[in-house]
């Protein structure tokens, strides 16, 4: 049996946009994707839908990496300030980093820390492009550099780089 969507109104965007950002607080993240795909429906440039689609996809990372992964990279470019570009990719380098960290994979406490260390060099990057007043690229960097000294995370060493 198919289904046809049906199509959100214009004026229940706003409305629509809160409720989202609430069922991701709930950690219900599969219900605002589903939110944000139809506020994108009527609104495809929608800033704040294409943030909290990239956040509930990134959250839903444990369950299919693969999938969730492309799918979030592919709306960053469809952000139009550069800051949350940058923002927003240290953003899904910091979620993998943490699901490497509770992995078992041999090998994987590295891939962390390099992820960490890429989601922190954005940061850096997000914190120059920064509007005034907002410390949130700052914020994440700190915590990156937290988890990488309280986890005792270290770069892959340069033997598991032989020479070709």
């Amino acid at each position: 049996m198919e289904y046809e969507l049906k199509t959100l109104s214009a004026e229940a965007i706003p409305p629509a946009l809160e409720r989202a950002e609430r069922y991701r607080l709930l950690n219900e993240p599969v219900q605002a994707e589903s939110i944000c795909l139809d506020i994108l429906a009527v609104d495809p440039g929608n800033q704040q839908a294409l943030v909290l689609l990239l956040l509930a996809l990134s959250e839903q990372f444990g369950e299919n990496i693969t999938e969730k992964l492309d799918r979030a990279w592919s709306i960053l470019p469809r952000l139009s300030d550069a800051y949350q570009q940058a923002y927003y990719q240290g953003i899904l380098l910091e979620r993998q980093a943490r699901l490497y960290m509770r992995s078992d994979a041999p090998g994987s406490n590295f891939s962390a820390h390099d992820l960490f260390s890429e989601a922190m060099r954005l940061y850096e990057k997000a914190e120059r492009l920064k509007p005034p007043g907002n410390d949130e690229a700052l914020l994440r960097w700190n915590t990156c550099a937290r988890t990488i000294l309280s986890e005792k995370l270290k770069p892959r060493p340069i033997e598991d780089f032989p020479p070709r």
